[in-house]
């Protein structure tokens, strides 16, 4: 079985170095390709996980748009599937590139293993591209690695054979166990410095976003909650601004003066884990970081109207609150005197073996 792993962004690379580094360990042949759809990003993590793509496409422009980039891969992707002529192509999420090359290998009669299979808004919109994106993959896919039993049930309801589905838990969770191990062997200087930034006697609200569905009045909104929050004498702020200049323009702009508010650009994967366990309270529309909370037993106020990851807010660990700049006050308020280690419940994103899971099942298929 030879198996091509294929991803551009950040987060996917975070998912996929699980299933990488236990294809090692079974010593299962693979090759890796990414896109580098976030160029800066996506090498962070690769350097974090010891992974050195076989394949990188580097596609990443400036100011492209998204038909654009959709183009650069399908074109891309043809000379890589023609070389080392995989069995099977495992793509992660939601994103442009899993999008596209899981058209690409449809195109050539590849099998498809989707990675975080099943996560459904059902609203076009909200997450954009992002839902119309997974709910092309599963149209595509031939190995559905479904989270949860929800997203299961998403994928059962359109029509997907069950016996192609299998409930894994999310990689994510296997990532972390294995950052955390080597952020304990190993401090960073970046975690040092940002140490430094943090005041140990003030309750610590974390906060990042990137969502397109937020640009403008909605970033705002939220950034006049986090001034209002900011008066607050226990609490300090650190804003992780997201590269995207729609984002940081207006965010610089309305915070960058605040009392209270640190303003940082984006941070590598082991600080955010730090940052991730030294705070009292996560704000944030990231699909990932509602994955990552639980196993902090942090809670999240997503700033989304819509989430497809409705095991956190099932268990406690996180709530839509919107873009709506008074819910956001009340309820961060209410969540600050509150300690999240009131929660002490089980992650509803899995164990932690999720990679082994996907392996084993791919083994016999």
């Amino acid at each position: 079985m030879k198996i091509l792993l294929c991803f551009g962004t950040r987060p996917e690379a975070i998912k996929m170095a699980p299933i990488i580094k236990e294809l090692d360990r079974q010593h299962i042949s693979y090759k890796v390709c990414v896109t580098a759809q976030h160029r800066e990003m996506l090498d962070q993590v690769l350097d974090f996980f010891e992974i050195i793509p076989d394949y990188d496409l580097s596609l990443m422009k400036t100011g492209q748009s998204l038909n654009s980039l959709s183009a650069s891969i399908l074109n891309s992707i043809d000379p890589v599937l023609d070389d080392y002529k995989p069995d099977i192509v495992l793509v992660q999420g939601d994103t442009t590139t899993a999008a596209m090359v899981a058209l690409g290998c449809f195109h050539k009669n590849i099998r498809i293993g989707h990675i975080e299979a099943g996560l459904r808004t059902y609203n076009k919109r909200s997450p954009f591209p992002e839902e119309a994106n997974r709910q092309l993959i599963s149209k595509l896919a031939d190995f559905h690695f479904a989270p949860t039993s929800d997203s299961k049930t998403n994928l059962e309801n359109e029509m997907v054979d069950a016996k192609d589905i299998l409930i894994t838990g999310n990689t994510v969770v296997d990532a972390l166990k294995w950052a955390i191990k080597k952020n304990d062997d190993q401090e960073s200087q970046e975690i040092i410095r940002i140490k430094g930034l943090i005041n140990e006697k003030k309750k610590l609200i974390l906060v990042t976003g990137h969502r397109r569905e937020n640009f403008g009045t909605g970033l705002k909104n939220i950034c006049e909650a986090l001034v209002n929050l900011s008066y607050l004498d226990n609490v300090q702020i650190i804003y992780l601004l997201h590269l995207n200049p729609n984002v940081s323009g207006p965010v610089k702009e309305i915070l960058g003066k605040v009392k209270n508010i640190s303003l940082i650009f984006p941070v590598t994967y082991p600080t955010m884990i730090f940052l991730m366990q030294k705070c009292d309270l996560i704000i944030s529309d990231s699909g990932g970081i509602q994955e990552e909370a639980p196993s902090f037993n942090k809670q999240v106020l997503v700033t989304r109207n819509h989430t497809e990851r409705t095991e956190g807010i099932k268990g406690g660990f996180c709530y839509l609150v919107g873009t709506n700049s008074s819910v956001i006050i009340q309820k961060a308020k209410e969540v600050l005197a509150n300690p999240t280690n009131n929660l002490d419940k089980a992650n509803p994103y899995g164990d932690g073996f999720a990679s082994q899971k996907i392996i084993e099942f791919l083994k016999i298929k």
